[in-house]
């Protein structure tokens, strides 16, 4: 059964590699004490594929000498199968129940529930949004749940689980790292929070354990009971560094395993790569449902220092917000409007990520249809009917189009942009900032020019508010910034880049914007602005320092 690399489930989940499950059981049993030795405890995996984790917690429990029965389900029933057969032959003297089940079809926290109770849950559920599932599925489950919004299928996997593990009972999961700090994520960490006393929580980042595109995260935490005290949970994250100048010093170890198990933080070499490991403990609000941050001296330091001197966050002046999205934008987007191309008062031209430059938008902006107009002030759409070359065009779009069936309950035209944005708006001075970037890349834009969806934007109204637009890209271009958005939010994905979602980029604090150093740092961004074509690295310098003085970094 060793594996050195996961496979894809056919449900969307992963299967986990043997290293990575031997190393969670391990962690489990840390924390889970045996009071009575003649007693059998028992393990359970709801969704356990091809059996990784029930073998590796047997493996540990065998070696501890420790008496266990093994429990688990799984969707699919070949996996399950196979699980049976190895677990059969590994442990032939071992009580087990295997189900051919959907764990979360039901909820097992109703009265008259007669789920038995695990001693232990070891799993790596299912990570899959539930809007992709299958309209009526997913619908299900979201009634099913009280789920709203962007919500991943292991959500209600933690929510069953939890309800199926015994008061004081040890639960050990991998799961994507998203519910960490993403606004989605607010409703499952206050459950896990007022459930759990945590205790140990590793965001295993860009380290690549899963051949998918996953940045897992390990949680464990003990089922609270009346008697259960609050404890300081661990948290440790580890990330592969990029760009970095090696020194040729730093510690080598074997695996990111070997590693983790040493409890170290700094720098350190795995083969070829640069891992950065940071050790501190969980930071969150007293409900849970704050984005989760991990506290450390260094990191609480920096935190503590710009907000202290912050006169107020980028929320307070503008409302950020998300390019346009179409939902068909083979039809809007596409580079080829032959034979029938729409009249010119269709297009307009398009800012997207790859147009993003540090300070400035480049000038190869690509050309789309927007149906979407300035009537006054007030936003309208394009009457297609005065139109006949682009009514020719969309008529040949017709079905494609009306496949977006919430556009139509809404009773907005079948060719308008399912969310336009305010047009109204467009022709103002604008900051732009991609969604998901290795470095803050936000540039200023006077153009007409619209927003993509993988892009948010702010906009100002009148000189004072342009003024803060130059403040805000100061700020938020500085490396100063750069470091708080890692502190504080934690949220890089493969290969150094992070996201730059409203969520995070409306938290920015500002200094006050009437102080001597704002000031600067306004004029210095103009300067910026308006010699693009010189170097600007002394400018560049001096804009650095001048952020970092405004909140109260010495020289």
């Amino acid at each position: 059964m060793s594996k050195e690399y996961s496979k894809k489930k056919s449900d969307g989940a992963t299967f986990t590699p043997d290293l990575l499950a031997s190393f969670l059981a391990e962690r489990i049993l840390l924390y889970y004490s045996i009071t009575d030795h003649n007693k059998s405890i028992r393990i359970n995996d709801p969704a356990c594929g091809d059996g990784a984790l029930l073998k590796a917690m047997a493996e540990s429990l065998v070696k501890k000498n420790i008496s266990f029965s093994i429990s688990g389900s799984d969707k699919d029933a070949t996996s399950l199968s196979n699980t049976q057969n190895m677990l059969d032959s590994l442990f032939p003297n071992v009580s087990k129940e295997l189900e051919h089940k959907d764990f979360i079809a039901e909820r097992f926290d109703n009265l008259f529930s007669s789920v038995i109770e695990n001693d232990i849950i070891i799993a790596n559920p299912p990570y899959v949004r539930t809007q992709i599932l299958g309209a009526d599925y997913a619908q299900y489950i979201s009634h099913l749940y009280k789920l709203s919004g962007r919500v991943d299928l292991y959500y209600p996997f933690l929510i069953n689980m939890t309800h199926s593990l015994k008061p004081g009972g040890i639960i050990g999961v991998i799961t994507s790292n998203r519910y960490l700090t993403t606004k989605s994520g607010a409703s499952i960490r206050q459950f896990l929070y007022h459930n759990y006393n945590i205790l140990e929580i590793i965001d295993l980042g860009d380290t690549k354990l899963f051949d998918a595109a996953v940045l897992p995260a390990i949680f464990i935490g003990r089922k609270k009971t009346s008697k259960t005290m609050d404890v300081q949970p661990l948290y440790r994250s580890v990330y592969q560094l990029h760009n970095w100048k090696e020194s040729g010093s730093e510690e080598t170890f074997e695996s990111i395993y070997d590693l983790l198990n040493e409890n170290k933080a700094g720098t350190f070499r795995i083969n070829d790569k640069l891992y950065e490991v940071k050790n501190g403990t969980l930071k969150a609000d007293r409900t849970g449902a704050d984005v989760w941050q991990l506290k450390s001296g260094d990191n609480d330091e920096l935190i503590t220092t710009i907000e202290t001197h912050a006169y107020g966050k980028v929320a307070d002046f503008f409302k950020v917000r998300v390019g346009v999205k179409s939902c068909a934008d083979d039809v809007f987007f596409t580079r080829n409007y032959t034979p029938i191309r729409p009249e010119d008062e269709w297009f307009r031209s398009l800012i997207s990520q790859e147009n993003i430059q540090k300070w400035l938008i480049s000038d190869d902006l690509q050309e789309v249809i927007y149906p979407h107009f300035n009537a006054s002030g007030k936003k309208d759409v394009l009457d297609i009917d005065k139109f006949p070359r682009a009514k020719a065009f969309f008529n040949t779009y017709e079905d494609r189009l009306k496949e977006r069936k919430y556009l139509l309950k809404s009773k907005r035209k079948w060719y308008e942009y399912w969310v336009p944005q305010n047009a109204t708006l467009w022709g103002l001075p604008k900051v732009v900032w991609a969604d998901i970037s290795s470095e803050p890349r936000f540039a200023y834009d006077h153009s007409d020019a619209i927003v993509n969806g993988n892009c948010y934007w702010i906009c100002a109204s009148n000189e004072e508010e342009e003024n803060l637009l130059y403040l805000i890209m100061g700020i938020a271009n500085s490396r100063l910034m750069e470091y708080y958005h890692d502190s504080k939010f934690n949220n890089k994905l493969y290969n150094g880049k992070r996201r730059y979602l409203s969520q995070y980029v409306e938290q920015y604090p500002l200094p006050d914007p009437s102080s001597e150093e704002s000031q600067k740092i306004i004029i210095l961004v103009k300067s910026l602005l308006c010699n693009k074509s010189q170097d600007n690295s002394t400018v560049t310098i001096e804009l650095e320092n001048a952020v970092r003085h405004s909140f109260g970094f010495k020289d």
